[in-house]
């Protein structure tokens, strides 16, 4: 039952309306879901002095008019990362009227706009956009086809993660918007580089990547690493390969070797992480690797943690990850190709 503190002259009407017609106030409680003290209140008033409109409650003013909000809510939506202090310095410059932090604070919360972390993702160019939309609408049937991909990708984990947040004013279901997320940059924090792949039905290798990744580099992975775990599987030919769009990934040599070893890769659209479900198989194996104890202390420590948490990864994430792929290709052609929540 909703509480409010004054009805509406309209609201009142409705009551005084149902009980002329003879309703009582338990009825008209029931039908209009106001408090009955409330609708005993109107009804006497009626009644003694013929009474409908609400009284006006005493108060203070609201601080800001229409217009006023709606130029704060402009300032806000100009940048999202601003600090609360900067929103009411420029909001000074653009009125008369003056205010104090706690007041917009308070005239944007009503509003629905909250300081919040910002989601890091990597923003996509509008050629991409139109890229991840197409490849995903080619593929928004596809359902038991997503069983038989090879999912791969190299990762950075850091020895010291900073976990520092970004804030964003934003209403709630903003989370995902262009305009509030954070960029990912690159990090210059020591770590590791590896290289692993997986299937539905099963977990590939993690492996070190050493030094800088060449196309050469990259075909020696491939022949040491990736080319006995396809050979694992019975049907092995009934099985494409992904990669994403790295230089590395697509010289001529590369896919010459792919050719020569019947190795079929899936096309990628650039700027997906949230279609490649491994993404979040990293996020699992940091999760485990910084719970882990003792924590490593060096990069060869890091390493050996990274393979051993890496070979205890649940069979049942794997199933869940690839059956996600429907709902991720959908969330891409929801957002019209931009970044999603995966």
């Amino acid at each position: 039952m909703s509480k409010r503190s004054q009805l509406s002259d309209f609201e009142r009407g409705e009551i005084i309306g149902l009980w002329k017609g003879g309703h009582s106030e338990r009825n008209i409680e029931s039908i209009l879901q106001h408090p009955k003290s409330t609708i005993h209140d109107i009804i006497t008033s009626y009644k003694n002095k013929n009474q409908i409109t609400a009284i006006p409650q005493p108060g203070r003013p609201p601080k800001l008019t229409e217009r006023d909000v709606r130029h704060l809510i402009k300032i806000v939506k100009e940048d999202r990362q601003q600090s609360l202090n900067e929103i009411t310095e420029k909001f000074k410059d653009l009125s008369i009227n003056p205010v104090c932090q706690n007041t917009v604070r308070s005239v944007l919360h009503s509003e629905g706009f909250f300081g919040r972390a910002g989601k890091r993702k990597p923003l996509v160019s509008e050629v991409n956009r139109k890229k991840r939309l197409e490849w995903c609408r080619e593929r928004r049937n596809w359902d038991s086809e997503w069983d038989s991909i090879i999912w791969s990708d190299e990762s950075r984990f850091l020895l010291f993660q900073n976990d520092a947040h970004h804030w964003v004013w934003r209403r709630p279901h903003e989370k995902f918007d262009v305009n509030c997320l954070i960029p990912t940059v690159k990090s210059g924090n020591q770590g590791v580089m590896v290289w692993g792949c997986f299937a539905k039905d099963r977990l590939g290798p993690l492996i070190q990547v050493p030094g800088r990744i060449t196309g050469s580099v990259y075909i020696d992975m491939l022949k040491n690493t990736f080319l006995p775990f396809y050979n694992s599987f019975e049907n092995n030919l009934q099985y494409i390969f992904q990669d994403d769009n790295a230089s590395v990934h697509r010289t001529s040599a590369v896919n010459q070797w792919k050719e020569s070893n019947s190795v079929l890769s899936l096309p990628w659209p650039a700027q997906s992480p949230d279609l490649n479900p491994i993404e979040h198989l990293w996020d699992v194996l940091e999760r485990k690797v910084r719970v882990h104890k003792p924590h490593p202390k060096n990069i060869r420590e890091l390493m050996i943690v990274l393979e051993e948490e890496w070979n205890q990864i649940e069979p049942e994430i794997l199933v869940n990850l690839v059956e996600s792929m429907p709902r991720r290709v959908q969330a891409v052609i929801d957002s019209r190709g931009n970044p999603t929540r995966y």
